[in-house]
């Protein structure tokens, strides 16, 4: 269905090709999933089957790319559209329409379809992925997961024989993101669809695979196998594989289930070292909030340590960073918070969790001053956020939004991170300091938009951070980064919190909450339905629970790294 002959794409500006050596078929009927560390080039990969790449992207594609027996060189992707479906990592780029309804039966209006036929399937994608709550909603009062259901959804009405599928579940809730693989595997089993897939997020994904692609590094060609032989070789992979590894078994496990089978022995071992997860004596012990253990190093060098402890700031009068009371907020007649309390302390990283639409970016944009409640208080930093000047707010609290891009505005890194100077009063180079540290490698004369969706989050976080504000949000701070980038990340944020910065993350990444979380807040329908420990409230979700958790129950443990630990 699919055939990749000595595939390379390389750009003007570029001394090497973003993608070479790209040789391989995926048949009719297979789920073949890109894997590989950021930057080696699976989106380009993908966008050469879409013809994307280049007609749209410009560059240079040597070899050939056939899709259902079309040379994508020589069909452009509207001449494609019948046969292969797309979702990018931005699904706002692809809306074309003000409704769900209407967005959902544009594409079969595009090619003509039968008004009967386009009403049918409109009703069963909106079934199938959830979504006949929102048939009548504007798209722009959508969560980012709603909306990311919604560009799914439109690619599936039109029955497309290629779906391409760029990381699908980046911001969906656990819940969401199952049904949507599901969806996706009853199209590959019973209707013979064909499916290439890039995420990142594997611990989601690998079990649906048939076949993975392993981009190995930068211009490196694809290695291909089964799911199996490609985790012993990788250098990205879930936490379930990387347990695995640990424990030595053989062959590897790919999902929880393998796991727990094999996982008796490993419990065993933990149970007679006599230590938990927060490293009491007692085997059954709960899982204590993460410690603090002073000043660390970002991404591992011994300068951000001392960036760090050079710019820390004197602990805030107040015994509080922020407070919210009996806060409740109405948007578009639809009520996206209700009564919350919540009290955030210096030091504190809090990760808030719920499926799509609880209310998590509506908490988050409150606490920045982008939206006035309806009802209630609203304190940080001893201001009122929507009722404070942007230029004193700023030093207060910080957001990096689930669009890195609504904060980048200049034509260069360089330029960013000047202004970021200028704008928060400090040192110059301040700015690009941190940026050497969340992106190594990265020149000052690139344009943001030609940076990778993680690399965007990336320079959004430096820009934020700049100001040093006493509170920092993050909105799905882990879209579009592989393992190693959300390792650098979770060093950053544990650096501030041992300053005493206050985190909250708004987060579907229950890994990343495993890790990093004193607290877990759970949303649903605008109101909290748990706030405590990290280990406490995830562990007893079956939806947030990490795949840790999950293969060694019923003792509680999070992470590999504890696990490492615990063994010595």
């Amino acid at each position: 269905m699919i055939r990749f002959e000595d595939v390379s794409v390389s750009y003007e500006d570029a001394p090497e090709p973003a993608v070479q050596g790209v040789d391989f078929e995926v048949p009719e009927g297979e789920l073949v999933l890109l894997v590989g560390p950021s930057g080696t080039g699976k989106s380009t990969i993908l966008g050469t089957v879409s013809g994307l790449v280049p007609h749209f992207t410009g560059g240079t594609l040597r070899g050939r790319v056939t899709v259902a027996g079309r040379d994508t060189r020589t069909h452009k992707p509207r001449e494609l559209a019948d046969v292969v479906g797309t979702v990018g990592q931005d699904p706002l780029a692809h809306f074309v329409t003000d409704t769900v309804e209407d967005e959902l039966a544009y594409g079969m209006e595009s090619l003509g379809l039968a008004p009967e036929v386009m009403r049918r399937r409109v009703e069963e994608t909106l079934d199938l992925l959830g979504l006949t709550d929102l048939r009548a909603r504007p798209i722009a009062t959508l969560s980012g997961g709603q909306r990311q259901r919604v560009a799914i959804g439109s690619v599936l009405t039109p029955h497309p024989k290629v779906l391409v599928l760029d990381e699908p579940t980046s911001a969906l809730d656990p819940a969401a993101a199952e049904e949507v693989l599901a969806v996706l595997q009853r199209l590959v089993h019973d209707l013979g669809t064909t499916v290439l897939m890039a995420e990142h997020r594997l611990e989601r994904v690998i079990q649906y695979a048939d076949r993975i692609a392993l981009l190995p590094g930068p211009g490196a060609a694809p290695v291909l196998g089964t799911p199996a032989e490609i985790m012993a070789v990788s250098p990205v992979y879930p936490p379930v594989v990387d347990l695995g590894r640990l424990a030595g078994w053989s062959p590897l496990p790919l999902t929880v289930r393998d796991a727990r089978r094999r996982a008796v022995g490993l419990r065993e071992r933990l149970e007679k070292r006599g230590v938990s997860a927060d490293g009491s004596s007692d085997g059954s012990a709960a899982v204590s909030a993460p410690k603090v253990r002073g000043a660390v190093s970002v991404g591992g060098s011994a300068a951000g340590t001392r960036w760090f402890r050079r710019r820390a700031q004197a602990p805030a009068p107040s015994p509080h960073t922020a407070e919210v009371r009996a806060l409740t907020v109405t948007r578009s007649r639809v009520q996206a918070l209700r009564h919350v309390d919540l009290a955030i302390a210096p030091g504190e990283t809090i990760a808030l969790m719920g499926r799509n639409g609880a209310g998590k970016s509506t908490l988050l944009n409150t606490l920045v001053g982008l939206v006035q409640p309806t009802s209630g208080t609203v304190r940080t930093g001893g201001a009122t956020p929507h009722l404070t000047a942007p230029r004193d707010l700023v030093r207060r609290v910080g957001l990096v939004p689930q669009e890195p891009r609504d904060l980048l505005y200049a034509e260069t890194v360089a330029a960013e991170c000047e202004a970021a100077d200028r704008d928060a009063s400090t040192a110059p180079g301040t700015c690009r300091a941190l940026v050497s540290e969340l992106l190594p490698g990265v020149s000052d004369d690139i344009h943001p938009r030609d940076l990778s969706e993680g690399q965007r989050l990336a320079l959004a976080l430096a820009v934020v951070l700049t100001a040093r504000p006493p509170l920092l949000l993050l909105d799905e701070p882990t879209r579009g980064l592989d393992y190693a980038a959300k390792a650098r990340l979770v060093a950053v944020l544990r650096g501030l919190a041992a300053e005493g910065h206050s985190i909250v993350l708004a987060t579907h990444d229950v890994e990343l909450a495993a890790e990093l979380a004193h607290r877990v807040v759970l949303l649903a329908d605008g109101e909290v339905i748990a706030d405590g420990p990290a280990a406490d409230v995830v562990v007893a979700s079956p939806s947030f629970a990490p795949q840790v958790s999950k293969v060694l129950a019923p003792q509680k443990w999070l992470t590999v790294a504890q696990v490492r630990e615990a063994l010595g």
